[in-house]
């Protein structure tokens, strides 16, 4: 950004020539004239304007509030009646017109303000228009000046200075006000201030244009991959399915999805595997992997979430010699490990918002360089993604950036809960046993009993939950054979059982914590304690805080969020450490939190 403001000071010293000669102005003749005239503030003294400007820019909003944002800002800068920032569409005709106090459907109000004579002339010309008496200036006509307003009793002036993207004029910053003896000392300056703001927004208007053509193309792409899903469903393929190593059962949500995977290793795209913990989401990938024509070169997998910022960049784009304190050798990272194959990134839903820039840029382009390198490298590398959370809703409060969730979310496949594949217990449930009597040397089989304790458990930990069951049962079995009577949640002593009984009595009716829902920037997140810290769920959803916290903390439901992190902080005498575990969070998360909040830390 301070890049773009120096070249915009360049270009705004570079201005007479480029545009409209200022007439020249009437020299005070008195002393009471002199006092009306109002010194000119050198550009570089107004550097707060430019800071003001440039948030409202970067502000995260849609192009139009974003631009409607500057003009508000523009009375505070410029002596100014009518503020308009109108964009053009290929034929220089305005296709987006805002003002001050812009709302939906209120384009037409502003473009009743625009001297359509003058705004054809800067955009053909790409030259600043600028007229202290527009009655007196020929680039007005008749219809422009009424528009504006002017007569014989009340005189108009008027800056309209080009937005470019590149070398492109796209647009126009205009504003008009009545002519005073201030006001015309002023023009020179203004001019100078307005195109520095014009600047500013042909770089915001290029950034959202280009994401808005990257998300398009991805969109196209999502839905061209969605139809031949459903031209799956032909004759000839009823009946058949596929078969991947590793991945157990013939239920018809099962059966479905390795349909999908099929579909999808025949092609390049960026796959999104959103699933429970514990659904297998891993096997998955590397079917795809399997069986795409990458097979035979390397499957490179990292979960994102057990690795700290500063070891996840060196992980995944590698290292040079000496690039940090233990680098003692230079060393590949997982992108170049994975050139030609695939990388599985897992949890990808826990990464920090700083890391998600830089893997953005990977994505997006295939080429980074390594921590302590300026050497760029390229490769082709097929990203595989996996979370268990609802990352709609992260992007909703700012905690995951939408261009990489688009950019990510290209070819999503869900895979489906044990609970919606109950069929394919009782093959998991054996093909379990039989790994545990082959490691242990054994020859356990299950009763028919056993086989209906398995059908009933609801398994909220899925697969994983399952093969625990499983080994844990088969450990503590005193038979050759398992029975009802082995299992602990018959004897009420099955911790797990415990935990998620516990759970639901605590919180509110569950819902899918993956399910997709639609991406909307307005919503707002469920006003709990979790959505100060990243990734924590609210106290009301399925994932919420342990129940002796919330009892014996947040037991009051009209507490703030600020409110109960001072509790748990004042709880635990101000250590963060302790405060977290009461609350469940990291000390990451805590820590973010007490600065979102503003909570200065007590030293006792």
């Amino acid at each position: 950004m301070e890049h773009d403001t120096r070249n915009s000071e360049q270009s705004a010293r570079q201005i007479s020539s480029r545009c409209i000669s200022l007439p020249k102005m009437k020299r005070p003749n008195s002393k009471s004239e002199m006092n009306d005239v109002v010194p000119i503030v050198p550009l570089h003294e107004r550097a707060p304007d430019i800071f003001e400007t440039s948030t409202a820019l970067t502000a995260p909003s849609g192009l139009e509030a974003t631009l409607s944002n500057v003009v508000d800002l523009l009375p505070s800068l410029v002596q100014v009646r009518h503020g308009i920032i109108s964009l053009c569409d290929g034929a220089g005709i305005p296709d987006m017109t805002v003002g001050a106090g812009w709302s939906e459907g209120s384009d037409e109000r502003y473009r009743k303000h625009l001297p359509r004579a003058a705004i054809d002339q800067i955009i053909t010309t790409g030259m600043a228009l600028v007229a202290e008496d527009i009655a007196l200036d020929p680039a007005f006509n008749a219809a422009d000046k009424d528009v504006l307003g002017a007569s014989d009793n009340m005189k108009v002036s008027f800056i309209g200075v080009p937005i470019r993207v590149d070398a492109n004029v796209v647009g126009t910053l205009t504003i008009d006000r009545i002519l005073d003896n201030k006001s015309g000392s002023l023009l020179d300056y203004d001019l100078r201030l307005l195109t520095t703001i014009a600047n500013l927004v042909g770089q915001t208007v290029k950034l959202h244009r280009l994401f808005a053509s990257d998300r398009e193309r991805l969109m196209a792409e999502k839905i061209r991959m969605q139809k031949q899903f459903g031209e799956l469903k032909q004759p000839g393929h009823e009946g058949k399915r596929a078969h991947v190593k590793g991945i157990i059962g013939d239920s018809p949500a099962l059966r479905g999805l390795l349909e999908k995977v099929a579909l999808v290793a025949r092609s390049n795209s960026t796959v999104l595997l959103r699933g429970e913990s514990g659904t297998g989401k891993e096997l998955v990938a590397k079917a795809v992997h399997e069986m795409s024509g990458r097979a035979k070169r390397p499957f490179i997998k990292l979960n994102c979430a057990a690795l700290p910022e500063t070891v996840l960049e060196s992980e995944l784009f590698g290292h040079e010699k000496g690039a940090f304190t233990s680098a003692f050798n230079s060393r590949k990272g997982r992108f170049e490990l994975a050139d030609k194959g695939t990388l599985f990134l897992d949890e990808i839903g826990e990464i920090s918002a700083s890391f998600q820039a830089k893997l953005l840029r990977v994505l997006q382009e295939q080429e980074f360089e390594r921590v302590g390198s300026n050497q760029t490298i390229k490769v082709d590398v097929r990203v595989i993604a996996a979370t268990n959370r609802n990352l709609e809703d992260a992007v909703a409060r700012n905690e995951f950036r939408a261009d990489l969730y688009y950019r990510i979310s290209v070819v999503p496949l869900l895979v489906p809960p044990l609970r919606e594949r109950r069929g394919d217990i009782p093959l998991l449930a054996a093909e379990f046993l039989k790994n545990f009597n082959s490691e242990n040397g054994r020859t356990m089989v299950f009763d028919a009993s056993a086989t209906e304790v398995l059908m009933n458990c609801a398994f909220p930990g899925n697969v994983r939950e399952l093969e625990n069951c499983v080994q844990r049962t088969a450990t503590l079995a005193a038979g050759a054979s398992i029975g009802r009577n082995d299992f602990d949640c018959c004897h009420g002593r099955c911790l797990s059982a415990m935990l998620w009984k516990h759970a639901s009595k605590e919180t509110a009716p569950k819902s899918e914590p993956i399910a997709p829902s639609p991406l909307n920037p307005a919503m707002q997140s469920s006003g709990a304690f979790a959505s100060a810290a990243i990734g924590v769920p609210p106290v009301d959803s399925e994932q919420a805080l342990p129940a002796p916290v919330r009892l014996g903390l947040v037991s009051d439901a009209k507490m703030t969020d600020r409110e109960r992190l001072i509790a748990a902080m004042e709880r635990s005498g101000w250590v963060q450490a302790k405060a977290a575990r009461l609350l469940g969070l990291t000390p990451r998360q805590i820590g973010y939190a007490l600065r979102k909040y503003g909570i200065e830390i007590k030293n006792l």
